[in-house]
């Protein structure tokens, strides 16, 4: 038998078990923790590896983050395309082909080759050197040296080479991102097809001033130096990076660059255009060299004019992995340089060899269609492109043609030219917005309002009437100013509203339109698509009629302040050279990438533009004048011919012209 002690015990024991057990079914409910099933498949699907390559605390909050759509399925450096298609799955979502990032180094002189401005002795950590002035370098942008980025790389992929920067194994990196997130300097940072062509240079960079003056931004440094390894195969692909045409520019180009051509201290500049003149002409007996390209999207994107500036978008859209098709009214693509550039600095020969480089990326070149006739942009967008970019430059556009009026009547109706409704060749109807007008708005307005135009509305940038030259008498026609015209829409065919943000205000406004004037010689450059509110159906079918937008490209760098359509630094009659097309053409592809990704077409805050302020230098010293090599001329009796008048380097003068080459970043260069 239990004595009394031992029930008592029992009891109590009972007792505090029913209470412990209470307190942690209370316990349960009040810290009670929801794990997210699809956070569990995610996290069990990963590696497990913890590395940090995504640039999160483990595998858990990257899980995490990819359920909450703040990572990519494809975010795990560690997992191959397997893993991201098996987490794409778990959420039910599809993923397209993703080129690999690799790391890149981004300066041209170590520590110990560079000038400095103390001795620095404290923690070997790139981060607390930066803090010192920005480092014991006189370059306040340049590699420190110290390699915290090698101990920071959790896959062993860098080293610091012999000449003190860090150097990059290709088959070890990931593309984590870590070593760009520790670097102070920012001169290490991933890289690939796709970043390269979108990238903007920032006052971060370290861009030599060639390179900064060059409107497409080619890396010259390094296309030269690849000319002294004698690695014309590698200096034409640095090229055409950012230049389809190298041949074609290499014989034309304004060369911007070499009035910045730090050699002009000392002598004279480098002769940067012959020497892409030379590998653009080595590449005929070397074979075609083309570009990295992305893979392949899947999606379709059109370009309305074949120009230099049109054949570029549909060359850069097509690295950017996307199906390019340009299409050109006249029976040869080219644009202006086909009209207007004597055969002897331009052969046409040498224009078809770059297209032809253009066709094997990939891009499709339709002749002979003309908008309205055989196309439109609504019937292009119903046969799912996804953008549609309106590139049909100048003055020139309608040069060849028996009816000019055809073209006349614009790539959208009721978009016009105002110098053809002053001809009055172009219909105008319902309510006219003019962008644009200045002196001439009350001979528009008369034009308008004669033609049937319901109202008459102008949008201009200037803050006063005065200052946008207005006429004293615009009775009958409404005037707004400080208007810039951001965005336009139309349902199939046809235009239907312009919205401009008042600058005053900051606030976007929408005005009904039936027709559209543009005061410039050109139609604005323009990427459709279709609105993403009103795509599809359920079913997935494209509605018809198609509900279309209209954005311009963000600006350039020298009009990165501007807003809106015809703004200053924007092309009103042509571009003023075809390298600036080029940078145009790269810029608008760049702009229907983020169009269809749902990206913002803004510039980056420190962009560097030619106001911007960066490091320079007046002087050079350690450097022997060594004269330049001059391109060697052709007679008149070889020039009726048929030659070229300038011969082109030879093997032996591009060589010894290349040695010329300071290797400049922003204030290094190489001492001679």
């Amino acid at each position: 038998m239990l004595d009394a002690a031992m029930i008592n015990a029992l009891v109590m024991m009972a007792v505090l078990g029913c209470v412990i057990g209470i307190g942690l079914a209370i316990a349960s409910r009040v810290f009670y923790v929801y794990v997210d099933p699809k956070v569990e498949a995610v996290e069990s699907a990963l590696p497990g590896a913890n590395c940090g390559g995504c640039g999160l605390p483990g595998c858990g909050a990257n899980a995490a983050a990819i359920v909450e759509g703040k990572a990519a399925p494809n975010s795990c450096v560690a997992g191959g395309a397997d893993l991201a298609e098996t987490i794409a799955a778990l959420l039910g979502m599809s993923i397209e082909a993703k080129e690999p990032d690799i790391a890149v180094p981004d300066c041209t002189y170590s520590v110990a080759e560079a000038k400095q401005k103390f001795v620095y002795n404290g923690i070997s950590d790139c981060r607390a050197a930066a803090l010192l002035s920005g480092g014991m370098k006189i370059c306040t942008v340049g590699c420190l040296g110290l390699g915290t980025c090698v101990r920071a790389c959790p896959f062993g992929a860098l080293t610091m080479g012999e000449n003190g920067l860090p150097v990059v194994d290709r088959e070890k990196c990931t593309g984590c991102g870590t070593c760009e997130r520790v670097c102070p300097k920012h001169i290490i940072k991933l890289s690939s097809v796709t970043r390269r062509i979108l990238r903007e240079y920032t006052t971060d960079d370290c861009i030599a001033p060639c390179r900064r003056a060059c409107p497409a931004g080619i890396n010259i440094p390094e296309y030269i130096r690849q000319i002294t390894l004698g690695d014309y195969t590698a200096s034409l692909s640095v090229i055409k990076e950012r230049l389809p045409f190298p041949a074609v520019i290499g014989r034309i180009c304004p060369r911007f660059c070499e009035t910045m051509c730090r050699r002009t201290l000392v002598d004279e500049a480098v002769s940067i255009n012959g020497l892409k003149r030379f590998v653009a002409d080595a590449e005929k007996s070397a074979g075609r060299v083309k570009p990295f390209m992305a893979p392949s999207t899947g999606r379709q994107v059109a370009v309305i004019g074949g120009g230099v500036e049109g054949l570029s978008a549909g060359y850069f859209a097509a690295r950017l992995g996307h199906s390019a098709m340009v299409l050109e009214a006249s029976d040869k693509p080219g644009g202006l340089l086909r009209k207007a550039i004597a055969a002897e600095r331009l052969p046409q020969a040498v224009m078809d060899d770059d297209i032809a480089g253009i066709r094997e990326m990939g891009v499709t070149v339709k002749t002979r269609q003309i908008a309205g006739r055989d196309f439109t942009v609504d019937s292009l967008l119903a046969d799912n492109f996804e953008a549609v970019l309106l590139a049909t430059g100048g003055w020139d556009s309608r040069l060849g043609f028996d009816n000019p009026k055809t073209l006349a009547q614009g790539p959208v109706a009721g978009m016009a030219l105002l110098i053809d409704v002053l001809k009055k060749e172009v219909p105008v109807k319902g309510n006219v917005v003019v962008i644009g007008g200045g002196a001439l708005a009350r001979q528009t307005a008369d034009a308008c309002t004669a033609a049937g135009a319901a109202s008459v509305t102008f949008l201009l940038q200037e803050k006063t009437e005065a200052e946008a030259g207005l006429p004293a008498d615009m009775s009958g026609a409404a005037i707004v100013l400080n208007a810039a015209v951001e965005r336009l829409y139309g349902t199939g065919p046809a235009v239907s509203q312009v919205e401009y943000t008042d600058l005053a205000t900051g606030q976007p406004v929408r005005i009904e339109a039936g027709t559209i004037v543009f005061a410039a010689g050109r139609f604005p450059e323009l990427i459709f698509a279709r609105r993403p509110e009103d795509t599809t159906d359920d079913d997935g079918v494209i509605k018809l009629p198609v509900q279309w937008q209209a954005v311009p490209p963000y600006k350039t760098a020298d009009a990165a302040g501007q807003r809106g359509l015809l703004a200053d630094g924007d092309p009103l009659s042509d571009m003023d050279a075809a390298i600036k097309a080029i940078n145009a053409g790269r810029k608008a592809a760049a702009c229907m990438h983020m169009l269809m990704y749902g990206d913002p077409l803004a510039l980056p805050d420190n962009l560097l533009s030619p106001d911007a302020v960066v490091q320079t230098i007046d002087a050079v010293f350690g450097v022997l004048p060594k004269p330049r090599m001059i391109m060697p001329l052709r007679g008149d009796a070889e020039v009726a011919a048929g030659m070229e008048r300038e011969a082109g380097f030879s093997e032996t003068a591009a060589r010894t012209e290349a040695d010329r080459c300071l290797k400049c970043g922003i204030i290094c260069y190489q001492h001679m």
